[in-house]
């Protein structure tokens, strides 16, 4: 049965929503890879659920696409506020600065340098945005009844062992924003049912033994963005046996030892990300077996223990994502019966199959650095990203316009170049030696037009199955070539193009010279100009280590863009050939051709024969032509080099436009600019035409036809 896809490319009229792509099940259970629509017969392809798109009838597959799991769905538990059930003070003393509400004093942004004085049955005092630096000891000994103490955003620095001491009753305690740099032993040690600290944002480097002294009941501990470095050698929950919810995102934590969590029994959440972790220890999450969400993602971890997961029966999230992870085991995962969501962004798997996620049944939701990975992973209904930009689930081409008009850029560039191959081979000219170039330059042209005609084919060949063959696609020698081939013609065509504009340069400015490039001359610069050519293609295929899989980066085969993965030989080779080579010959190209005005402006004025000279301007008013398609060629895609260089976040769609639309615009502007629409060229087939209609007609010879085009200089 012929793919809908082809049949869509074939009349222009591609739906992307076509029900062919339906498959009905004869059973309740889907073949894998697809999915149900809620109680249907009808079963899906992973790549049409969560897509934004309704494909079923009842909506099924656009339900319960989003990735709440972990703490999303126990925040809400946890944070559920309390509700007031009056709005009138009932204390007796408040600053005049402050509002009070029932038993809650604000005091928010009151530009205060110290804790003021309220009524001792307050219950929340709330003092975040003032200028407190410090907490001296027994200033809050007085408010047994406080329940919520907020201090974020002031300019703390120091707090007194005995800070707190007497707030018995204090359930949340807010200190984030602050300047604190050391947790002293035993300063929260009368907290007996504190249940959320929060120390995000402030400069804690260490934390002392027993800091934790009292916490007994404490469930949420935030200690986000500081600068530690180090976690105690004892067990973090030694003092704080029902730790439920840990955050130490944004410090600088190195090491996880196995002693580190031991008695962490109870929690449900770690959060680790953007530390600089590059050890963990075999056993650190062993007793963890209530543990729900572990982040561990944006660190410098290179390899996971094998038995790392092992006990974790009732994780539901796991983000290792952005680690520089060499190597996954194929069993890593295999513990983790109950796992929901898994996050893989920025990791180059290079060892994926599909035994890695065999075992993760409940696995709804994926995140992987390609989506070219989720190939691997058909068991999971929801997986990212669908596309890189150029590329899609279903085809090599992600943009059905690029689709379409990639075949017929490609034929516009193979046809203008192969019809002035066979016009100049047909014809005379008195400029030999610029023909071969001319000549020399449409080969290269061409060898676009065959790339593009290539990548086309193989986009049909895919269609609406790409994403099963996309990592094989992109290893294959047959992309490896391709891509080699758009490299031998980008970098021969802007050689010759220099070439050739360092010739007429050399004509215009010094028009009294003798020097003139005879026949073997310019045959052996053509010869080293191809011969280049072939060895800046061939490089990237001579050492792997060095530059790894080069033309195999994306599904178009072109090494334009640099990522964070990319090897540092592959970036260097790629900047020296599109930021070095190729805007050299653009600079010298654009010199040229303004030093070639300023000399016809120059001398034009001073000479009463105009002939030959005129001959001359008009070739460097067509060679401006020449210079702005180049402009309009080269100068995006330097752009986008440089962009990417300085780690500019690019989409494949932008790269995708640029191999389509805008490399390609020399190939098919260049016959155009040096043959069709020049004057010998219309005087040439002019003449033909009227040869061959005396052929046909009256053997008679036009008195009128002019022979000068035979002297001219030809394009």
């Amino acid at each position: 049965m012929p793919s809908p896809c082809v049949l869509a490319f074939l009349t222009v009229l591609i739906s992307l929503s076509d029900s062919s792509m339906e498959l009905y099940a004869t059973t309740d259970v889907c073949p894998l890879g697809q999915f149900p629509c809620g109680n249907l017969l009808v079963c899906l392809p992973q790549s049409r659920q969560c897509n934004g798109v309704k494909d079923c009838e009842n909506g099924a597959d656009e339900e319960n696409c989003v990735d709440n799991t972990g703490w999303p769905h126990l925040f809400d538990a946890f944070a559920k506020p309390n509700i007031l059930e009056s709005n009138e003070c009932l204390l007796d003393v408040v600053p005049e600065v402050c509002d009070c509400e029932a038993r809650r004093v604000n005091c928010n942004g009151r530009n205060l340098q110290y804790i003021p004085v309220v009524s001792s049955n307050v219950t929340a005092f709330e003092l975040n945005g003032n200028q407190i630096t410090s907490l001296p000891p027994d200033q809050l000994i007085q408010y047994k009844n406080l329940e919520k103490l907020h201090l974020q955003n002031n300019s703390i620095r120091t707090i007194s062992t005995r800070a707190f001491s007497g707030l018995y009753k204090l359930k949340k305690l807010f200190l984030s924003q602050n300047m604190i740099t050391t947790l002293k032993a035993a300063v929260f040690r009368d907290l007996h049912n504190l249940q959320w600290l929060i120390l995000e944002d402030n400069h804690i480097s260490s934390i002392r033994q027993k800091s934790f002294t009292g916490l007994k009941t404490l469930f949420f501990l935030s200690l986000l963005n500081n600068s530690l470095n180090n976690i105690p050698k004892k067990s973090f929950c030694q003092e704080m046996p029902r730790l439920n919810w840990l955050e130490m995102e944004g410090n600088m934590i190195s090491e996880l030892q196995s002693s580190s969590f031991q008695e962490c029994s109870a929690l449900t959440v770690l959060a680790l990300r953007r530390n600089r972790i590059h050890i963990i220890q075999e056993g650190t999450f062993s007793t963890m077996q209530k543990l729900i969400d572990l982040d561990l993602s944006m660190n410098r971890i290179q390899e996971l223990p094998p038995s790392l997961f092992k006990n974790l029966k009732n994780m539901k999230q796991l983000n290792i994502s952005y680690n520089p992870l060499s190597h996954i085991h194929k069993d890593q995962f295999d513990s983790l019966v109950s796992l929901q969501s898994l996050g893989m962004e920025g990791i180059e798997i290079s060892n994926i199959s599909i035994r890695m996620f065999q075992s993760l049944v409940n696995l709804s939701h994926i995140y992987f650095k390609k989506f070219e990975y989720c190939g691997y992973s058909l068991n999971v209904r929801s997986c990212k990203p669908n596309t890189d930009g150029i590329s899609s689930f279903e085809n090599l081409l992600a943009n059905i316009i690029l689709r379409v008009f990639v075949w017929v850029v490609a034929f516009a560039i193979c046809f203008g170049n192969v019809f002035v191959i066979c016009l100049r081979s047909c014809t005379a000219s008195d400029n030999h030696h610029h023909t071969m170039s001319i000549k020399s330059l449409c080969c290269a042209d061409c060898l676009m037009g065959v790339y593009l005609f290539f990548i086309g084919a193989f986009d049909i060949k895919y269609c609406g199955e790409y994403n099963r063959n996309a990592q094989l696609w992109m290893e294959s020698l047959q992309c490896q070539l391709i891509g080699s081939l758009a490299m031998l013609s980008t970098e021969v065509s802007i050689m010759l193009l220099t070439y050739m504009t360092l010739e007429k340069y050399i004509c215009i400015v010094f028009p009294f010279h003798n020097y003139r490039a005879g026949r073997k001359q310019t045959l052996s610069t053509l010869i080293g100009i191809w011969i280049l050519g072939f060895m800046i293609a061939i490089i990237p295929f001579w050492d792997k280590q060095t530059f790894g899989n080069y033309y195999g980066r994306n599904g178009v085969c072109f090494p334009l863009h640099s990522d964070i993965m990319e090897k540092p030989g592959a970036r260097s080779y790629s900047t020296g050939i599109f930021l070095g080579l190729n805007l050299f010959a653009f600079i010298i190209i654009v010199f040229s051709y303004i030093s070639m005005f300023y000399s016809v402006r120059r001398t034009g004025s001073k000479t009463a024969r105009h002939t030959v000279f005129d001959e001359e301007v008009t070739i460097a008013k067509r060679f401006f032509f020449i210079v702005f398609t180049d402009a309009l060629c080269w100068i995006p895609i330097f752009l986008l080099k440089i962009l990417s260089l300085l780690k500019v976040e690019i989409t494949g769609t932008v790269i995708l436009w640029v191999v389509i639309f805008i490399l390609p615009i020399n190939s098919a502007l260049n016959p155009i600019l040096y043959t069709i629409t020049t004057t010998s060229f219309q005087e040439r087939l002019k003449l033909c035409l009227q040869v061959k209609w005396q052929q046909l007609g009256p053997k008679e010879t036009p008195h009128t036809i002019s022979m000068t085009y035979i002297h001219s200089s030809t394009f």
